[in-house]
């Protein structure tokens, strides 16, 4: 059984392609490929640095399309982690779809399962929780389990923004790093207006 996170620990999620790394007109299907957008692993430092979990929910159909293999898949993977190390960023968990569209599962968003998943593995309510991502079923899956949708501008994110049908309450950034900016703001603001603790512990 999953434990329920500790008070301190928030629960942030992202897409992969487009928002931590560049996309590609194919699948990106080999750690050559895979090139990380200027600050995104900052962006993921400083989520780690002020109590946050950082967990990835990628679609990855190649793999049901016979592109790539799981080995290289784990490869890109490993690329990611090293290059987040390097910076001081720390990813706690990727999850990944490896099915097609025509295959119907729970777990491709924009269908819920993978982001439902996520939330059993940490024992954390999504219920508000950041969902950042680039394109419209990022956000529509960010939706249906209660997560705040994030939209960056970043990959596919200026065209989902002008063809439009975000859900209600979607954020627009610039990038990742926009929008870690606003998280980190909204955190300094909730702590500021929490009253001083009291000490209980003098004589009376």
């Amino acid at each position: 059984m999953p434990h329920p996170l500790p008070p301190t620990k928030k629960l942030v999620i992202l897409d992969r392609d487009g928002v931590i790394n560049f996309e590609q007109a194919d699948f990106i299907s080999s750690p050559a490929d895979w090139r990380p957008i200027p600050g995104s692993l900052e962006a993921i430092a400083r989520l780690n640095q002020h109590g946050y979990l950082v967990a990835i929910a990628t679609n990855q159909a190649g793999i049901s399309r016979g592109l790539f293999d799981m080995h290289a898949l784990n490869a890109i993977h490993q690329k990611l982690h090293l290059a987040a190390q390097a910076v001081g960023a720390h990813v706690d968990a990727i999850f990944f779809c490896p099915h097609a569209a025509d295959e119907f599962c729970d777990c491709r968003k924009p269908r819920p399962g993978m982001l439902k998943a996520i939330g059993q593995r940490f024992g954390a309510s999504l219920q508000g929780a950041p969902m950042v991502g680039d394109a419209l079923r990022d956000m529509h899956a960010a939706f249906e389990v209660g997560c705040a949708p994030y939209l960056v501008k970043t990959g596919k994110g200026e065209k989902t923004l002008q063809k439009g049908g975000l859900p209600p309450g979607t954020q627009v950034f610039d990038d990742l790093a926009g929008v870690v900016d606003r998280l980190l703001q909204n955190t300094q603001s909730s702590n500021a207006a929490e009253p001083p603790a009291r000490d209980l512990s003098a004589k009376k």
